[in-house]
């Protein structure tokens, strides 16, 4: 009879796995034509570099700064202006007609005085005009000064969000491998769940056990499913989110090829911020403001007390004709039927507004020295937070290879205790709480000492990114 049991016990455990490998196949068929990208985490950096859309918007930001830097000698271009006009007058003005009195007096009386034009073609006149303009005051220089800053200080806050970006990209690649590693480990306790139920009810069946063991293992498998489900699909949505990082399209199959294995260095505080702290891209950001709000200052205060030069030239043709407004032009020596009645002017322009202490010009100086009191400030807050960061950074990575090296013993012993317990387990010299106590152990052992490698390579890139610099090669 115990035979003829474990036989249909075999037979139903041969039924399951055969729907579960076509259910598998099922699956594999339907995802075989998604592309998958196995990316190292270096091959992900790079990939973002390229197609991150965050990226590409500080590319644009950075473009538009040294464009603005490139061309910043623009402001001394002349102003050059050409216009045309066609006029026709509707009335025969009163001012035109004392201009007739006074042609037919120059003329001897020649011209009589008129009230309306002659015909049609009098009443229309053309004129042109070319002006050309140059003002050059010495804030120009300064202002030309202030946008080269502008472009320093772009291309270090780009680079900072170059670095910031991959620092979070790298973050999540091993927190994705953590997650995955979990996800294992979960699965893991599933599949030996799983396995104990089929034994015990081999057993129940063959009389070895009584019912109440063979359920509560039946209830144990029951209740790790669901957190099973959940942990994989946490890890879904987090791939997707990497992907969307990354810039490929939402739903990309990843596989992670790398490791979560930490390079290790020695670190020590003081030592790190002599050589780097200068490195720190947020304090020189800081600096490239500072030096442009003192560039401000110097353009609003050469633009209040030096005088702007202004030179101006135009030349204005107008057509007078023989049969003209002005065709008595001719009658006083003047044969040419263009008029030039254009100019040229040198002016020196003083703002005296801009003198008077409450002007806006005057009131914007202030604003800049105030902008320079707040950057101080900010530099020096940003000083003593390095500080922190950084000794806060080396005692974790001190702390977390502790616990490495230290977890990594206590996961062989884990290792040993399981092996041994589910041993006895399965000789029925051993409780199934025993059995489950150990299990959990060595998952904990586990993932204990993968989250403190996570936790090293976490604190060793914030390290790397506060001080600018990449410790691993330039490790001793």
């Amino acid at each position: 009879m115990k035979k003829l049991t474990s036989l249909i016990l075999i037979g139903f455990v041969a039924v399951n796995f055969t729907f579960a490998q076509d259910a598998d196949s099922k699956s594999e068929k339907k995802n075989e034509n998604t592309e998958v990208f196995k990316l190292s985490i270096d091959e992900a950096v790079d990939y973002a570099l390229e197609h991150s859309r965050t990226l590409k918007s500080n590319d644009i930001d950075l473009e538009i700064k040294e464009r603005a830097s490139k061309y910043s000698w623009n402001v001394f271009l002349p102003n050059v202006q050409l216009s045309g006009t066609m006029s026709r007058a509707n009335e025969y003005s009163p001012a035109t007609a004392a201009q007739s009195q006074l042609f037919n007096s120059l003329t001897g009386g020649k011209y009589p005085v008129t009230t309306d034009y002659a015909d049609e073609e009098a009443r229309w006149s053309t004129i042109g005009n070319a002006a050309i303009s140059w003002n050059f005051t010495p804030a120009y220089v300064a202002q030309i000064k202030i946008a080269k800053a502008q472009y320093e200080a772009g291309k270090v806050s780009w680079e900072q969000s170059q670095r910031e970006t991959i620092t979070n990209i790298k973050k999540m690649y091993y927190g994705l491998l953590l997650q995955q590693e979990s996800l294992k480990i979960q699965k893991t306790t599933l599949e030996n769940a799983r396995q104990r139920m089929i034994q015990a009810q081999a057993n129940f069946k063959n009389g070895a056990i009584p019912e109440i063991q063979y359920l509560q293992t039946q209830v144990n498998y029951e209740n790790t499913k669901p957190d099973v489900d959940s942990a994989e699909q946490s890890l879904v949505q987090q791939m997707d989110l990497f992907a969307f990082m990354l810039g490929m399209p939402v739903g990309s199959k990843i596989e992670l090829t790398s490791p979560i294995e930490p390079t290790y260095i020695e670190a020590d505080a003081d030592d790190l911020l002599a050589k780097y702290a200068d490195n720190d891209l947020q304090i020189q950001s800081l600096e490239k403001n500072k030096l442009a709000a003192k560039l401000g200052i110097t353009a609003s205060d050469l633009a209040t007390w030096l005088p702007t030069f202004a030179l101006s030239y135009g030349w204005q043709p107008v057509y007078i004709g023989s049969e003209g407004a002005w065709h008595f032009y001719k009658d006083l020596g003047k044969d040419e039927k263009w008029y030039d009645s254009g100019s040229l002017s040198l002016t020196l322009v003083w703002n005296l507004t801009n003198m008077l202490p409450w002007s806006s010009n005057r009131q914007k100086v202030k604003d800049y020295k105030q902008q320079l009191a707040q950057l101080d400030l900010s530099i020096q807050t940003l000083k003593e937070k390095q500080k922190v960061d950084v000794r806060k950074a080396v005692d974790t990575l001190r702390q977390a290879r502790e616990q490495i090296d230290a977890m990594g013993r206590n996961v062989t012993l884990a290792q040993r205790a399981y092996d041994m317990t589910a041993r006895s387990y399965r000789n029925g010299t051993t409780e199934l709480l025993d059995l489950r106590d150990a299990e959990s152990s060595l998952n904990q052992a586990k993932l204990g000492q993968l989250n403190q490698k996570f936790q090293y390579i976490s604190a060793l890139m914030d390290l790397e990114n506060t001080l600018n610099v990449n410790l691993t090669e330039n490790k001793q």
